[in-house]
Order: structure tokens, then C-alpha cells, then sequence
């Protein structure tokens, strides 16, 4: 061991000794409020987002029976939007703020918070071996802003103007001028308000994330040892860190156009006729609205990558630890993570095709969109590679893999489409976008994110198990259902059915589509009801679940499955265990299990090592 190493080691065992020796005299509040322990911060993200889940797809719910059946009456939506659902029947106004308030909710206070900030929070210490996260304190204060983020958003919610319904996206002129519609006016305010806490958390997690998994590794875990997802957690990070400023710094622009008088956005702007002046009584002029597109979309085409990232990586771990066999091209797997990562600031405006960029320019984004699918279809190869053949234990969590990775092929095929300036032109506007992104993005993260919470709940709730029978009852209503959901919205976009129409009665080449809207809506609802099969099992299994018999019930290598049931913060009892190998070594030299902190020499008798070591 080097210097270094003993140095970093003695640091990290005194650091659990003081934890050690302040665990009993917590406070409820300092243990489960304003908590530094990296795993329970971990569970305070994934409840968080699991509440924003239930609001966000509730939300698209009450569109999709507008919808499916626009001129019933739906007393329910009386009930939960009062006079937003006068007489039962969605006002057109909420319509655009329900649309905007579930895009913003689950992009980014589910998939993001709920993905990277609850399984890098819990994972990157436990897989690499350190006590806590480099820095506890800006760790808990990560959580902080994210909640406070969510409260801001949700006092949005309660406006007699209602919420931000600019769309997720907030292009001006919409998101700037008040008097645009009622949505323009607080509730955006608050919108960029939350957003830019939001942004804030990320930041801070992120650089936390970072220099966590540079620099406090356990002895023999070298990079190349790391299990894949602590690659896909350091890279989302590093997008994360080198992407989100631009969203802020758009977003403060906008608050100055809002409140300020400038003009970043604005141009010869006429409403009603009238030109709009500012406080010099001069027209406005300079800004465009195309600046605030390449701010958002230099953010948010990596945002896709924060999102998908982190469950490519824990699908990658979850297939090859139930299939029993070394995950196919270890090296290739990380080296298309890292090109994706460089490749994904390189594509932003493959999302602007439609706003009178030079084709020139068009032409290079749609290279690099072309080029982005490559290390993907790698990891596809290599996922397919590694299940191949492999004895297969079909937990919920292996299921909800083999369903993401389904999800990935069939929603990115669709994106090669899009991806292509000139075909972009006939499918920017219609459902068939709607299809490729819910599927690629929404669907395909939100099964890495419930891969990863059957996987890892014991590792969360001290020990207990998720209960089988009710998850796989769950893969399969969300797997079926989803496909119903969002596969018809192809052929929708593909006969032209634009996006973002509150009614389409009124054409009647669009209306011909009622029946299959109608089939789309039902499948919304059935899969709707479908998540509480999964809430049922997760609230209940937190402190009711069965009790695992063994440290390690999976029969994993990572070294995370090494720590108590009952793990206090410090994570370790005693000196945190060296590794010797990678974490992939399953089925190697006729050995079902090679640990990673199992040395050569005792290989042959690792139940007896562990056993002897503590660690089993």
C-alpha cells in the first residue's frame, strides 16, 4: 500500500470512529432531517422523487382524458383543479400548464434527482469503498435545495394564475411577457425561481460526486476496477457540472427580461397590434428568442445523457450480475460511456433544425447525431453480449433491465429519424416526437431507475426485500402498457397529428384518430394504476419487508454488498476492505462468485475469508 493509501485509509477509519461515537446521541432530526450520511441522503432523494412522480404522472393522466374523450365531463378534475376543470371539463389555459408542470416535474425532479441523486448518493461510497462522500455537508445541503426547489415549484401549483404553462422548454416570447397568457406571469417567475435552486443541488452533488470517486477509492480499487456504474455516475457528473451553468445563466437573462427592462430575448415584439416599448419608451429591439434556444438545448441535450447515464450504468451492473457472467467488452463500455459524454455537447442543436439555421450548420449537427448513436449501439451489442447464454436469474430487477434495454433500442431507432435535418422538418411537430422521447428517455430511465430500486433496496432499508410476486406484476402492467402508450403515437405523428393541441374535434383530418386516442388514454390510466402495485411494495417492504438471510442476496462481486444490514455512517466496521480484481469475474476458472475483496490465495475457501474477516 502506498503512503497515500495508509494516509487516506487512517483518515476514513477515523473519520468512522467520531461517527461511531456520536451514532447514539442523534437526534430524530439531525439522523432523518438534516442527516450527512450518504445513505440516507440516498433515501431522502428517491422518497422525494418518488412524491414528484405520483404528481407528475397524475398530471398527464388529467390531459390525456381531455385527450381521449374531449367532451366528457370529468368530475374528478373538478375535484383536484376546482376552477381550472369548471363543469368537470379541463380549461385550455391549464391544459398548456398541466403539459408544462409534468414535463418539468419528471425530467427534472424524477429522472434527475430520482436517478443520479439517490443511486450516486447511495452507490459511489459504498462501490468504491469510502466512508461518506468527499464532502457530507454540501451532500445534505445538495438534498436541501432540491427540496426546496420542489417546495417553489409546488406553491406554483396553487396560483390563481396557475403554474408556468410556457411548455417544459420556456421559449420566449412566451416565458417573458406576463400579459401572454396567465402562465407567464407568477407561476413562471417561480418556475425559474425553483429551476435555478434546482440547478444549485445539481452542482453541488455533482462536484461532490466528482472529487469523491477521484480521491477516496479503497486500496486496489483502481479506475479500471470500478464497476460500470460508478463510470456512468462520474460522467453524468461531469456533464451535470459542465452543462448546467449555461441553463442558469439563461435563466437569469430571462428573469432580466421579465423584470429589468432588457432585451435579450425580445424583438420587435407587437401585441394586439401594438409595438412593445421599454422603460425609455423606445421598441424593443436586439434580443432573439433563438439565443435562449441554444442556452436551454446546450443544457438540455446533455440533460438527456444526466438522465440516461446513470441507468445504463446500473443496467450494465444488473445484467451481468444475474446472468452470472462477465459483462461483454468491460473497456468498450466505459470508452462509449466517455464518447457519449463528449459527444452529447456537440448535438444541441439537432433540436432546432426548424428554427432557420443555416442548412450548412444543420448538416454538421446531424453528423454528430448520427455519430452519437454509434457507442450507444455499442452498449446495446454488449448489453445483448452479456445476458447471452448466461444462466439468468429473472429477479424484477433483471427484468426491468431487459425491459430498459428493449425501450433503448426500439425509442432510438426512432431518433436516427429525427436526427436527420431534412426528415425533421415532417416529424419536429407531431407525436412522433412525443413517441421517440417518452420512450427513449422517460420510459427507458424511469425502468433503469426501478431496476435499480429492486436491485438495491436492501442496501437502502437495512436488509429487507421488495416483494417479488408484486414486482414482477409490475414489470409486466408497465411494460405491456407503455408499449400501448407510446408505440401508436408513431403512426399519430407519421399522418401528422401535431403535438400540443388542447382539442382536435375541430379537424377533421386529425379527429379521424378519436378512437385510437381514446386506446392511447385507457393504456395512460391502466398504467397509471399500475405504479401503486409498485408504491404498495416499497412503502410496505420499508420496514414490513422480509428480512434478507445474507449480507449479499444477489450473490454480487462489487464490494457494496460488504457492509452490516444495519450499516451506520462509516459504512464499514473496522478497516474498509482492499479489492483485487474487477467486479464483473462471475463464472471465471469454474467459480460461480469471485468477490472483489477476496484475494487469490482464498478463493478456494472465500466463505471461510469473509466469515473470518467479518464481512459475511
Amino acid at each position: 500500500m502506498s503512503t497515500s493509501s495508509n494516509i487516506d485509509t487512517a483518515h476514513t477509519i477515523a473519520v468512522h470512529d467520531h461517527h461511531d461515537d456520536h451514532h447514539h446521541e442523534e437526534t430524530f432530526i439531525q439522523k432523518y432531517v438534516f442527516s450527512m450520511d450518504h445513505k440516507m441522503i440516498s433515501r431522502q432523494f428517491l422518497i422525494t422523487g418518488v412524491i414528484w412522480a405520483v404528481i407528475g404522472v397524475l398530471f398527464s393522466v388529467l390531459f390525456r382524458l381531455q385527450l381521449g374523450w374531449p367532451n366528457e365531463s370529468f368530475p374528478i378534475m373538478e375535484a383536484l383543479l376546482g376552477g381550472w376543470a369548471e363543469g368537470g371539463k379541463l380549461q385550455p389555459e391549464f391544459y398548456y400548464a398541466l403539459v408544462t408542470m409534468h414535463g418539468t416535474i419528471m425530467v427534472f425532479f424524477v429522472l434527475t434527482a430520482g436517478l443520479s441523486g439517490t443511486f450516486s448518493n447511495l452507490l459511489i461510497p459504498l462501490q468504491l469503498g469510502a466512508r461518506d462522500m468527499a464532502s457530507p455537508f454540501l451532500n445534505m445541503l445538495s438534498y436541501w435545495f432540491f427540496f426546496s426547489a420542489g417546495m417553489v415549484m409546488l406553491v406554483s401549483l396553487f396560483l390563481s394564475t396557475g403554474p408556468a404553462s410556457g411548455g417544459w422548454t420556456v421559449y420566449p416570447p412566451l416565458s417573458v411577457l406576463e400579459q401572454a397568457s396567465p402562465g407567464s406571469g407568477t407561476g413562471m417567475t417561480l418556475w425559474l425561481v425553483s429551476m435555478t435552486l434546482f440547478i444549485v443541488s445539481s452542482l453541488l452533488g455533482g462536484l461532490n460526486y466528482v472529487a469523491t470517486i477521484l480521491n477516496m477509492r479503497t486500496q486496489g480499487m483502481t479506475m479500471m476496477r470500478m464497476p460500470l456504474t460508478i463510470w456512468a455516475f462520474f460522467f453524468t457528473a461531469i456533464l451535470g457540472v459542465l452543462s448546467f451553468p449555461v441553463l442558469l445563466s439563461g435563466c437569469v437573462l430571462l428573469l432580466f427580461d421579465r423584470g429589468l427592462g432588457t432585451s435579450f430575448y425580445l424583438s420587435d415584439i407587437y401585441i394586439g397590434g401594438e409595438p412593445l416599448m421599454n422603460a425609455a419608451g423606445e421598441l424593443m429591439q436586439g434580443g432573439s428568442p433563438i439565443l435562449f434556444q441554444h442556452l436551454f438545448w446546450f443544457l438540455g441535450h446533455p440533460e438527456v445523457y444526466i438522465v440516461i447515464l446513470p441507468a445504463m450504468g446500473m443496467v450494465s451492473h444488473i445484467l451481468a450480475t444475474n446472468s452470472r457472467k462477465p459483462i461483454f467488452g468491460y473497456s468498450a463500455m466505459v470508452l462509449s460511456i466517455m464518447a457519449i459524454t463528449v459527444l452529447a455537447f456537440l448535438v444541441w442543436a439537432h433540436h432546432m433544425f426548424m428554427s432557420g439555421m443555416n442548412p450548412f450548420v444543420g448538416s454538421i449537427f446531424v453528423l454528430f447525431t448520427l455519430l452519437i448513436a454509434v457507442p450507444s449501439a455499442i452498449k446495446v451489442f454488449n448489453w445483448i453480449a452479456t445476458i447471452w447464454r448466461g444462466s439468468i436469474n429473472y429477479t424484477p430487477a433483471t427484468l426491468f433491465s431487459i425491459g430498459f434495454v428493449s425501450l433503448f433500442i426500439s425509442g432510438g431507432l426512432t431518433g436516427i429519424f429525427l436526427g436527420n435535418s431534412t426528415l425533421d422538418i415532417r416529424l419536429h411537430d407531431n407525436y412522433f416526437v412525443i413517441a421517440h422521447f417518452h420512450i427513449v428517455m422517460g420510459l427507458a430511465a424511469g425502468f433503469g431507475l426501478f431496476a435499480g430500486v429492486y436491485h438495491w433496496f436492501p442496501k437502502m432499508f437495512n436488509g429487507r426485500m421488495m416483494n417479488d410476486t408484486l414486482g414482477y406484476m409490475h414489470f409486466w402492467v408497465t411494460f405491456i402498457g407503455s408499449y400501448c402508450i407510446f408505440w401508436p403515437m408513431h403512426y399519430l405523428g407519421l399522418s401528422g397529428v401535431p403535438r400540443r393541441y388542447f382539442n382536435f374535434e375541430t379537424f377533421e383530418t386529425f379527429n379521424a384518430y378519436g378512437d385510437l386516442n381514446q386506446f392511447i388514454s385507457t393504456a395512460a390510466i391502466v398504467v397509471f394504476f399500475g405504479q401503486f402495485l409498485f408504491l404498495i411494495n416499497f412503502f410496505y417492504s420499508i420496514n414490513s419487508g422480509r428480512k434478507s438471510k445474507t449480507l449479499n442476496p444477489w450473490e454480487s462481486n462489487s464490494i457494496e454488498w460488504t457492509t452490516p444490514l444495519n450499516a451506520g455512517h462509516g459504512n464499514w466496521v473496522g478497516a474498509i476492505p482492499p479489492v483485487f480484481r474487477g467486479p464483473y469475474e462471475y463464472g471465471k476458472e469454474g467459480m460461480h462468485v469471485r468477490p472483489q475483496v477476496v484475494p487469490d490465495a482464498h478463493l478456494d475457501n472465500q466463505d471461510e475469508y469473509l466469515d473470518g474477516q467479518g464481512l459475511k
